[in-house]
């Protein structure tokens, strides 16, 4: 593999003058020196709707389609009447003997497990590739010699080479707005050139199943144009008007600015072969252009005819292009970094490019691997929505990094998912309010998809799912969003969990011989599953951290908009739970001393999958920086001690460790880097046996799922060393070197604070922030009780290490050491 990192110094842009996101990001553009024809090492281009992977053959250039709003809809809703309440299953389970190893040692929790699971067990939902197009073109006259990605502006440039040595370059980019791909060959000066490519083929997805409605495919090589429509039924087989009426249906259409015709050739073994429908040439004597559009919705908003178009106008690459450059812009404007450390710059440019390619407001939040797919790649899991950490991890990135639109698709998700999670909170738990399901998808939903009673009982995953609703506030300071938004589901979060944690068997009592409320039963995520005698199944570190936050946000959040004397009943029940919570579970470590743990009764040596133990610092946010000299020490030997296996712990444990100001940069590095995928992306790779994985494990199976949205949150790291504001106060550069030059330019802060700083020689130079909302300010002075504060009041002195400032809207204050 060629892959040439493109990174550039700090040098490359004083630290005297405001910084270009813009133009840093361009300098951390992907160059690929020669053919790229695997999935993986292909551009990514997107709109936040429709995703294109641009791969190169030595023959041809081959764009692969997908879109977050285009999925295989059908789901399998069977046996409930079969599932049984939870309080049924609970009943039966306390009776299984807890001399046994496993619960599915017994047989009748053995059979009620896999029925519980087989609805999930089949291929549907899924999201649906939407079809590949090939460009291809004579080997005999042009070579294909590499390409480039500029992620400052959304453009992959495929670079060619005539017979003669003239350099072309195939320029290809997403229209920002509407679902289609622009290109056009051009010489390296830009103007139009001769079309080189002599042929051109649609190839809907192979994966399609057999039982779908037969596609539609249509030709008009007068108009140079190739399409195919493909119908997604609600249901298969027998099916009523009522369902029929749920179909939904996308197109893949195909125009060159030039005609086509149908050229035979003799085969290898000697016959004639015919081009077979949606395979054309193309015309050799014009210059070439082209538009690959995408339409999605209804089925019966598709039309089933393809309505006559007239082939797109040459200035229509250029009019796309410009406006695109104009949201690009405005995009890469909304934060920067400038980092002495080349690489650690680079994956911050880059996954912010990648994520604005993947997600946006008013388009389907994207599942597991986004709005890139082929075949089987990016179906895994359904690619579907996990909701105990890897739907929520790329959306922390939103929040610091500027870029609260960009976690509106996750609000609606969770809005998406309310109906059924208050009916399944009702129908199966007897509880008010919702509890959010393990797993989810963007279909019609009646059920939990997962009611598995293991992973299914995870009782973290309904706070952890409205969290990033609160954060999304309390970054914003947007007072209608959080009534309009975010305080029902809260609430509604909040309701199940006072009503669970108040049952009978989850307080006093033979079990427990205390007065707190516990949450039980529960499964830690990713360990244990349910345990007979439910030995690991109660007051896991994450479900009490989460809770906790949710219940003060809730308690916050009625204080703000003035719901508090008619949520009495439920914030006396928070307050009577907070007042008699369980403490954290922790165990004695040999090597390090006292250390959290995923769960009570747990040794200090189990292998983590997810980050577990240190989950009271981030997401929780209940420790940190912040936290006592005893406690901060626990937190020291336990982020020493604990042992990940890797999959699920590129940014979440390295983000903790930022915040808690004990991350080896270096270390992060190395890992980064070992998860970097040919395309630019960082896929989950394992890290270590001695939990899930054996000796044969293949240590990047998950590297050919697809591309992991989860990830895009790296920048998220990257902030948290350069900025902290989680606890109401900010602090600069918590986690970054001394020896280490940085800037950032509108990070955002908690209480919507825009914050601009320098570090330079080891010492900040510079410090402003511009409050939206005209919340107070509390900020430590990163060179202690001396230098001025200027704000709409004037000049004043520093006389205190902590700084407490009232701000009005729109205010900007200036901080200086002199």
């Amino acid at each position: 593999m060629i892959l040439l990192l493109c990174c550039h110094r700090l040098a490359s842009q004083s630290l005297d003058r405001p910084i270009s996101a813009f133009d840093i990001a361009g300098n951390h553009g992907i160059t690929y020196q020669k053919p790229a024809p695997g999935f993986f090492e292909g551009g990514l281009l997107g709109n936040g709707g429709m995703g294109v992977v641009v791969t190169t053959r030595p023959d041809a250039v081959v764009l692969y389609f997908g879109h977050n709003n285009v999925w295989d809809i059908r789901i399998a809703e069977n046996n409930l009447a079969k599932l049984g309440t939870f309080a049924e299953v609970f009943d039966k389970v306390k009776k299984i003997p807890t001399t046994l190893k496993n619960l599915t040692d017994d047989l009748w929790y053995n059979e009620y497990n896999k029925m519980s699971g087989e609805n999930y067990s089949k291929p549907y939902p899924r999201p649906f590739p939407c079809g590949s197009v090939v460009l291809s073109f004579d080997r005999r006259k042009l070579q294909l010699t590499g390409h480039q990605l500029d992620i400052a502006k959304g453009v992959c440039t495929v670079n060619l080479l005539t017979q003669d040595k003239k350099k072309l370059q195939l320029k290809l980019f997403t229209d920002m707005v509407q679902d289609r791909l622009m290109m056009e060959l051009t010489d390296l000066q830009g103007k139009p050139h001769i079309n080189m490519f002599d042929r051109i083929k649609v190839i809907p997805d192979p994966s399609t199943p057999q039982e779908f409605p037969v596609r539609q495919e249509a030709e008009d090589l007068n108009a140079g144009t190739l399409s195919f429509r493909q119908t997604l039924p609600h249901q298969t087989g027998e099916r009523d008007d009522n369902s029929k009426a749920k179909d939904k249906a996308f197109r893949l259409l195909v125009q060159t600015n030039s005609r086509m015709t149908k050229k035979p050739r003799i085969n290898w073994d000697g016959n004639t072969q015919q081009m077979p429908t949606l395979e054309a040439a193309l015309d050799q004597t014009t210059n070439f252009h082209a538009v690959i559009s995408l339409s999605e919705g209804l089925n019966s908003v598709i039309p089933d005819q393809l309505s006559a178009k007239p082939m797109p106008a040459g200035s229509l690459i250029n009019e796309v292009f410009t406006a695109n450059l104009k949201v690009w812009k405005e995009y890469w404007s909304k934060s920067a970094v400038q980092l002495s450390d080349p690489f650690l710059e680079q994956i911050w440019y880059r996954n912010l490019y990648f994520f604005n390619c993947a997600a946006k407001a008013g388009v389907t939040c994207p599942g597991l691997f986004a709005n890139w797919s082929y075949n089987n790649i990016g179906t895994a899991w359904h690619g579907d929505y996990h909701m105990n950490y890897n739907t929520q991890q790329p959306f922390w990135m939103t929040f610091s990094s500027n870029h609260l639109d960009k976690n509106l698709p996750y609000v609606s998700l969770v809005e998406s998912l309310i109906p059924v999670s208050r009916k399944w909170a009702k129908e199966y738990y007897g509880l008010p309010g919702a509890y959010f399901p393990h797993s989810g998808y963007p279909v019609e939903m009646t059920m939990n998809p997962y009611p598995i009673p293991d992973w299914g009982w995870e009782v973290s995953e309904t706070p952890w799912t409205v969290q990033g609703l609160w954060w999304h506030y309390l970054y914003s300071g947007d007072k209608s969003f959080l009534t309009e938004r975010a305080y029902e589901p809260i609430k509604a979060a909040v309701e199940f969990l006072v009503a669970y944690m108040k049952r009978p068997d989850a307080h006093g009592g033979d079990r427990w011989k205390d007065d707190r409320y516990h949450i039980f039963p529960t499964v830690p995520p990713e360990l244990y599953g349910l345990r007979p005698g439910f030995k690991y199944n109660y007051d896991c570190a994450v479900d009490l951290t989460l809770t906790k936050f949710i219940f003060k946000a809730f308690q916050e959040a009625t204080k703000i908009i003035g719901t508090s004397p008619e949520e009495r009943t439920l914030l006396k029940g928070v307050s009577d739970i907070l007042a008699r919570f369980p403490e954290y579970p922790t165990a004695q470590s040999e090597t390090y001393g006292k250390v959290f743990v995923s769960v009570p009764e747990e040794h200090d040596q189990v292998v983590y999958n997810v980050p577990n133990p240190l989950i009271a610092v981030f997401p929780g946010e209940d420790y940190g920086l912040h936290s006592d000299k005893e406690t901060y020490e626990i937190i020291k030997n336990t982020y020493k001690n604990q042992q990940n296996e890797g999959g699920n712990d590129l940014v979440f444990i390295n983000l903790q460790a930022a915040r808690a100001g004990l991350l080896d940069l270096e270390e992060f590095k190395r890992q980064v880097n070992y998860c970097l995928l040919p395309n630019g992306t960082a896929t989950d790779m394992v890290m270590q046996t001695r939990g899930r994985y054996s000796e044969q494990t293949d240590y990047a199976y998950m590297a050919g799922m697809g591309v992991w949205f989860e990830n895009f949150a790296l920048p998220a790291v990257v902030n948290e060393c350069l900025m902290q504001s989680n606890k109401g106060t900010i602090h600069l550069f918590p986690n970054w070197p001394k020896d280490q030059d940085a800037a950032f330019q509108n990070l955002r802060g908690a209480g919507a604070f825009l914050i601009s700083a320098k570090q330079q020689k080891g010492n900040v130079t510079s410090l402003t922030v511009y409050s939206e909302k005209g919340n107070d300010l509390k900020l430590i002075v990163p060179w202690g009780a001396r230098g001025t504060i200027t704000n709409k009041s004037g000049k004043k002195a520093i006389s205190t290490s902590i700084v407490t400032l009232k701000t009005t809207p729109g205010e900007l204050i200036s901080f200086s050491p002199f």
